[in-house]
């Protein structure tokens, strides 16, 4: 065999298993959405709160109860205090993972990125055809009210341009109406916050200077915004 018709089955597991891990967080998450239907839950907050933690699992007789507990029961719902790290700004040139995979992105996102800074920042490196490649699918649960969270509080005017993409990339995913009809009333008002500061911006960027130079350039920014706007569903 030639060198070209080696297969690499190390990155074949490595695919494979990516594809059930996410497989099997979408099948458990969308079982915990119809328990919680049937329950007739009271509100937005506890639906919430019973698929994110969907994941756990009932102790048994064998585990030990009791005891200091260091570790947080649920890391997808509890949060912890700002850090230092969040209240200054990231450096542009810091490489952040660059996920192959929704399900990567995912662990990345929970695991790595862990203040706003860093979370905003790793959306405009992976910037908006990567993203709408990762997430054909389907956005995760609750990962689309905490870009627009990320993207709304440090959204700045030279960035515009690479954020509108992001935005409307993120809204070429699978199921995106069923995923911003599940964001709470806090991401909702992120969301609406975000659309006014991009409003708001009245120089443009590098990209959108470029964008001036060319027929329509200009149109075609005010354009997407408004497509935007109607896409997020924003008054």
């Amino acid at each position: 065999m030639e060198r070209n018709d080696i297969i690499d089955f190390k990155a074949l597991e490595k695919e494979l298993q990516a594809a059930i891990t996410a497989d099997e967080k979408y099948k458990r998450e969308n079982a915990a959405k119809l328990r919680a239907v049937e329950q007739r839950v009271a509100s937005y907050e506890e639906f919430r709160g019973i698929v994110l933690a969907s994941h756990l699992k009932p102790l048994e007789r064998k585990d030990k109860i009791g005891g200091k507990r260091t570790v947080p029961w649920n890391c997808h719902t509890t949060q912890g205090r700002p850090s230092q790290d969040e209240t200054t700004e990231i450096s542009r040139e810091k490489t952040f993972p660059q996920p192959e995979t929704s399900a990567e992105f995912y662990r990345d996102w929970r695991r790595y990125l862990r203040s706003g800074p860093e979370r905003y920042q790793a959306l405009l490196q992976l910037g908006g055809p990567k993203l709408r490649l990762l997430f054909q699918v389907d956005v995760g649960f609750g990962l689309l009210g905490e870009m627009l969270v990320a993207l709304a509080n440090h959204v700045r005017p030279a960035d515009r341009w690479v954020v509108l993409g992001v935005l409307r990339s993120l809204a070429s995913t699978g199921r995106f109406n069923l995923n911003l009809s599940l964001m709470s009333h806090a991401e909702r008002e992120s969301c609406r916050a975000l659309f006014q500061k991009l409003q708001a911006m009245g120089a443009p960027s590098s990209e959108e200077r470029d964008l001036e130079e060319q027929p329509g350039g200009l149109q075609e920014v005010e354009s997407l915004l408004q497509e935007l706007l109607r896409l997020y569903q924003v008054d």
